[in-house]
C-alpha cells in the first residue's frame, strides 16, 4: 500500500451533495477539503445528475484522489427517495470509474460506527468526533459536507479490509461482481 494517498469521501444526493477529502501519510490522515454541492434551486432531475458527475469528475482532476467512498442509500420507505439517491449515488460512482479509481460504498450504519462507535449516532455527533479527529476549526452550517468527510474517514478505518464496503475497481470488476444486474 502506497504510503500516501487521497481518500474522496462523498455523500450523494439530490438536494445536496457533500464531500470530503483527506490525505492519508503514513498511517495518520489530514483534513484537505469539504464542502458541498447545492442543487436545491434545480428542479430537473436529469441536470442534477449531470451536475453530480461533473463535480466529481472536477474533485478527482483537481484533487487526484487515490480512492473514493461513498456512502451507500439508506433502505426507507419512501421507494422513490432511494431511487432518486441510486441514480445519485451511481453517477459519483460512475465519475470514480471513468477515471478507473476504486469506488468503496459504505452503509451509513457503517460509517457512523467507523466515525463515534455508534452506528445509531446522529449527524451532530459524527460532525463533532470529525472536528476532534482532524482539528477542525469550525464546522459548516449543512452537515451533508461532513457526511462525505466521514465517508472518506471511515475508508481510512477500513482500508486493507473488505468487510461492509462493496469494492469496484474499474467497470470490469463492477460488471462481475453486479453480473445478474447486467442485461446482455
Amino acid at each position: 500500500m502506497k504510503t500516501e494517498r487521497i481518500i474522496l469521501g462523498v455523500d450523494p444526493g439530490t438536494t445536496i451533495m457533500g464531500f470530503g477529502i483527506i490525505k492519508v501519510v503514513g498511517k495518520k490522515m489530514e483534513f484537505v477539503q469539504m464542502n458541498e454541492l447545492l442543487l436545491q434551486k434545480y428542479s430537473d432531475p436529469y441536470l442534477k445528475l449531470k451536475l453530480i458527475f461533473e463535480r466529481t469528475i472536477e474533485l478527482i482532476d483537481t484533487y487526484k484522489p487515490d480512492e473514493i467512498a461513498l456512502e451507500a442509500p439508506f433502505f426507507g420507505k419512501n421507494v422513490q427517495s432511494m431511487l432518486k439517491l441510486g441514480r445519485a449515488q451511481g453517477v459519483a460512482m460512475a465519475a470514480g470509474l471513468s477515471r478507473e479509481i476504486p469506488v468503496t460504498e459504505y452503509a451509513p450504519l457503517k460509517i457512523k460506527m467507523a466515525i463515534t462507535g455508534n452506528g445509531k449516532a446522529s449527524k451532530e455527533q459524527v460532525a463533532m468526533m470529525l472536528k476532534s479527529l482532524l482539528n477542525l476549526k469550525e464546522l459548516p452550517k449543512n452537515l451533508d459536507a461532513t457526511d462525505g468527510l466521514a465517508a472518506a474517514v471511515c475508508h481510512f478505518y477500513n482500508s486493507g479490509t473488505k468487510v461492509g464496503g462493496k469494492n469496484y475497481t474499474g467497470w470490469a470488476a463492477f460488471v462481475k461482481q453486479n453480473e445478474k444486474r447486467v442485461k446482455k
